[in-house]
């Protein structure tokens, strides 16, 4: 019994939980977390203004697409125990909805569609549309869209949504210890657990705001982008989530200039 597999699995489950829990006890004095960062610049008293922003993965523009997922997931599901209204629900059009949320965010993530283009698309898509009923052939290219009938197991749905979220929080781990401080006098590129960073004074470097994409923005994400005086610097640019607080904070903090008032009355 205490030897079979199922007692083995279990040792290695507890093992590993030890040993998380030691390194955390032992490196957490060490470890310079995002989380620590914003505490450390949200209790200096010369500043208050300041950003801490880091760079989600695009893929996190896909949430559309996971909450879709879980949600075919439970139909599919129900559908199985026969519920009554559910269970008449064909699993083609459950598919074919999906289908069209991840198409949309894939045109998101991959393209930049602007408010111009967006427009343009729409009005080409309604002239095309007019063109086939006036040939009389919108039913029969409609009818196209059987061929393309999408039917997938709930768990094949929770699977996908799944690695989704996996995804998302991964990034979200990774920003923990990869994220830009921007405070009125400098600016930290933090690049590590530990104290590896970088500190750029307030005129070395410029930034801006860019939500011309207009989906991503209705998704409530922009970029922040950020260019170097000196030219040999790539410019960094930064998937924000919450871009619109996000951009009034970096105007406040780029709008100031922070005075440490303890040197100040030294000096006097």
């Amino acid at each position: 019994m205490w030897t079979s597999n199922e007692m083995i699995a279990l040792y290695i489950a507890v093992g590993f939980c030890v040993v998380t829990v030691v390194a955390w006890l032992v490196l957490g004095r060490t470890i310079r977390t995002r989380l620590k960062m914003e505490k450390t610049v949200r209790d200096d008293p010369d500043i208050n203004d300041w950003l801490v922003v880091f760079d989600w993965t695009p893929k996190v523009l896909y949430i559309p697409t996971i909450v879709a997922s879980v949600l075919a997931s439970v139909l599919i599901f129900l559908k199985g125990t026969g519920w009554p209204v559910i269970g008449s629900i064909n699993p083609e059009i459950i598919g074919g909805v999906w289908f069209a949320v991840f198409f949309v965010n894939f045109l998101v993530e991959e393209y930049n569609i602007s408010i111009k283009i967006l427009l343009i698309a729409i009005v080409s898509l309604g002239f095309f549309l007019l063109w086939l009923h006036l040939l009389g052939w919108v039913m029969d290219f409609l009818r196209l869209f059987k061929h393309l009938a999408l039917s997938v197991s709930a768990t094949g749905y929770l699977l996908v949504g799944i690695i989704g979220l996996m995804t998302i929080l991964i990034s979200w781990l990774k920003g923990l210890f990869f994220y830009v401080t921007i405070t009125p006098n400098y600016m930290n590129l933090q690049e590590g657990p530990t104290e590896t960073g970088e500190q750029i004074g307030r005129e070395d470097y410029n930034s801006r705001v860019d939500t011309s994409d207009f989906l991503e923005r209705l998704l409530g994400f922009g970029r922040i982008i950020i260019t170097f005086r000196d030219r040999k610097r790539e410019p960094i640019s930064l998937l924000v989530w919450r871009i619109q607080q996000k951009a009034q904070l970096l105007e406040r903090v780029r709008g100031k200039f922070a005075i440490d008032f303890q040197q100040q009355s030294t000096i006097q």
